[in-house]
């Protein structure tokens, strides 16, 4: 039996918590890129899960810039499909469910644990890895979970993870981790304050979604074989995975949002042409051999996973000017 190719279904991801920049520009290039050069479909998502930090303005930019450099995408927010809606604030019930189908099967336990006492854990001698919940809710008798839930106090609801996570395979980085396994973690599916945790989001909407690609930043890699995990406990198949190099500043610190200079909001204020910012990063990040103009779908050919390699790389202090000069 002829085997049938695969879609591949790639999505961008943008957290509407201020306006994206370099660092972010550079990650959805080259998931643009990935869809495209496979001649799959590109979703855009707004991740805009946590009420305190994301804003409508920053949504709106969102669109906006990603629109100016050139990437565009077959589902989304302003698009009809058949996943809407596609944006995570407005898909609470498929979060629930998910919740419920975890719980089902003995994945959901409550954790009366406060941010305090959580990081006196993480401060105590011997304590807990970073990021690693010790399990202190975990075993905690059924009978004291009903008494402390029916007296009001406000509870987390946490993965209970069956075993240590599994090495996996990166597209860019390869196995990872390179030896051993990730440490069994109970982490967070739902804050006490009935905020869903981004853990949970983001794989319940890939789920959902039928994304079966996903291409993000390295600094998201550590979090990857939980969600693999998740995705088994939902009877889901997870995506194949590429965690592209940061971009990082000139002091070799990771582009935040913080690094307001270096926002694509502010570079097209500084009259760059946005194909002078696409050939520089694709210069930077090997994709060309020098920098010039050039359109992300002017791209789309020279695109491989190959030529990333895994290794950040820094702006030069003056990558502004740079790409005012690239003509």
């Amino acid at each position: 039996m002829a085997l049938v190719a695969r879609t591949i279904r790639g999505r961008l991801a943008p957290s509407p918590t201020g306006y994206i920049h370099l660092g972010n520009a550079w990650a959805f290039l080259c998931a643009w890129l990935a869809v495209r050069a496979a001649g799959g479909s590109v979703v855009l998502r707004l991740e805009d899960i946590d009420p305190a930090r994301c804003k409508p303005e920053f949504a709106d930019g969102v669109l906006r810039d990603l629109e100016w450099l050139g990437l565009d995408w077959d589902e989304g927010p302003d698009t009809e499909g058949a996943f809407a809606p596609y944006v995570q604030s407005r898909r609470s019930a498929v979060y629930e469910q998910a919740l419920e189908r975890l719980d089902a099967t003995g994945h959901v336990y409550p954790c009366f644990c406060t941010r305090k006492e959580l990081r006196s854990l993480a401060g105590a001698p011997h304590g807990p890895e970073e990021g690693i919940y010790p399990g202190t809710c975990r075993a905690l008798p059924r009978k004291i979970r009903e008494n402390r839930l029916a007296s009001k106090e406000r509870a987390a609801l946490r993965f209970h993870a069956p075993e240590a996570a599994q090495p996996f395979y990166d597209l860019i980085v390869g196995r990872y981790p390179a030896s051993g396994e990730t440490p069994a973690n109970d982490f967070a599916l739902r804050r006490s304050d009935g905020v869903y945790s981004y853990q949970l989001a983001v794989v319940a909407d890939d789920a959902a979604m039928g994304i079966n690609q996903v291409v993000r930043g390295n600094d998201l890699l550590h979090c990857t074989p939980q969600q693999i995990q998740l995705f088994h406990a939902l009877g889901a198949r997870p995506p194949e995975y590429a965690h592209v190099p940061l971009v990082l500043d000139a002091q070799g610190e990771r582009l935040a949002k913080r690094h307001h200079a270096l926002e694509v909001r502010a570079l097209r204020e500084y009259k760059v042409n946005p194909a002078a910012l696409i050939g520089y990063l694709a210069w930077r990040a090997s994709l060309l051999p020098k920098a010039i103009p050039a359109t992300p779908a002017q791209l789309i050919e020279l695109f491989c996973f190959d030529k990333l390699g895994a290794q950040s790389f820094n702006l030069e202090s003056d990558s502004i000017e740079k790409m005012l000069q690239i003509s």
